[in-house]
């Protein structure tokens, strides 16, 4: 992803990071869970079961 990128600082590098877990949790779409984003998941799990 980032592999020919160079870096020029720490707070470049969190900043990219914070980016990348942000999108892993609520972007990226996961087949198992019926095509929904991690968050997406929890959130329609926990509204069936209440």
């Amino acid at each position: 992803m980032y592999y020919v990128e160079e870096l020029v600082s720490y707070e470049e590098l969190k900043k990219r990071i914070e980016e990348y877990i942000y999108w892993y949790n609520h972007v990226r779409p996961k087949e198992k869970l019926a095509g929904l984003s991690p968050v997406e998941y929890r959130a329609q799990s926990s509204q069936s079961a209440a």
